[in-house]
């Protein structure tokens, strides 16, 4: 089997030399080339033929945001952003996300012995989850919704959905960010409560969750430790803390904690799952949608076995077919679909 290029692109030099000789490490890994910008970039593209880039955020001489739109419309190709823990960063990068990016990796701290071996699995893994992704170029920026909040608060829309008794619960990993959002601007403002999971640094999930905000109908909110889950609302949990769903009397409430990781994440869509199977069960409605790994592919069973109906994202709109798939080998999804036909069917099966 022939081992996948890379090209690394960056306008530090130590840290293209750090990413060069983390991924040389992987016998499956070739590093054909570095660029120290997206023009020289673009030529070693040509002359290369790499099968993954991994690309810097902010370079000179031309933006990463710009580069990647151009190449996306140009030589659509996986693409792994660097990225810097900061709110710039993490704005930058999910819209880069947004633009056909597979996933994102933080950048690496030259001489940190510590932990690297651990961020050296992390961007190995996803550089080759990369090489074999389905790259979707962006069909253009979404637009915000305008949400008239007034909407959420009526009676009579607000019958259409047993909102007193069902609850919507959805994981995702590498491509969710977009995944997500395609599932919540669907949503009605007066849709069933939904929690999620979407395996994110603790400094980006403001940023996400913000962004969902402004192109769903829904509100979208950070959940806090002992909030009641409200109809009409969208939960997820803060940077680096799991999420739980709890009963309280007829209601549900959200729990969080910062206890390790489940499957080397936290949050874990495990976790959230199977709070959701115990406090909920067949009230439940649970989709997993694209991600890397096998996080959740339990806790949908779990939610099976206890009575929700569960869907899975279909392999040919997963970016990444890890967690949906290992949901269906193990018989955890009662139905398979397209991710432009999940939304939809959440509601219907919330009106059941």
């Amino acid at each position: 089997m022939s081992r996948c290029k890379v090209l690394v692109v960056d306008d530090s030099a130590v840290v293209r030399q750090l990413l060069s000789e983390i991924l040389a490490q992987d016998p499956e890994i070739e590093v054909v080339g570095t660029a120290a910008d997206p023009l020289l970039a673009r030529e070693k593209i040509k002359r290369l033929n790499p099968d993954v880039l991994t690309l810097d955020v902010e370079m000179p001489r031309m933006d990463g945001l710009a580069f990647l739109e151009n190449l996306m419309r140009l030589r659509p190709m996986p693409v792994v952003m660097v990225s810097s823990l900061t709110e710039r960063g993490a704005d930058i990068t999910l819209q880069a996300l947004a633009l056909g990016a597979v996933d994102f990796v933080t950048k690496p701290k030259a001489g940190l012995a510590q932990g690297l071996g651990e961020y050296a699995g992390e961007i190995t893994a996803k550089v080759k989850a990369a090489a074999r992704a389905r790259v979707r170029p962006s069909g253009g920026a979404a637009r915000p919704v305008v949400r008239l909040d007034a909407v959420a608060d009526s009676g009579p829309v607000a019958t259409r959905f047993r909102t007193t008794d069902r609850l919507i619960a959805i994981g995702a990993s590498a491509g969710g960010t977009e995944a997500i959002r395609v599932v919540l601007e669907r949503m009605p403002p007066d849709a069933p409560a939904i929690v999620l999971t979407q395996h994110i640094p603790a400094s980006f999930s403001r940023a996400f969750v913000e962004r969902l905000d402004k192109h769903s109908p829904m509100l979208v909110r950070e959940a806090r430790d002992g909030e009641m889950i409200l109809p009409g609302h969208a939960y997820l949990p803060p940077g680096d803390h799991h999420l739980r769903v709890v009963r309280d009397g007829a209601r549900w409430r959200c729990r969080l904690d910062d206890g390790p990781p489940v499957n080397r994440h936290r949050p874990a869509v495990d976790v959230l799952f199977r709070s959701v199977a115990q406090a909920a069960g067949s009230n439940a409605v649970a989709a997993i949608l694209t991600g890397m790994g096998d996080d959740g592919a339990r806790g949908l069973l779990e939610l099976r076995h206890a009575g929700a109906a569960t869907l899975a994202q279909d392999e040919a709109t997963s970016v990444v077919w890890g967690m949906p798939g290992a949901a269906v080998r193990l018989g955890a999804a009662q139905e398979v679909l397209a991710l432009d036909e999940i939304a939809a069917r959440l509601l219907a099966l919330a009106r059941d």
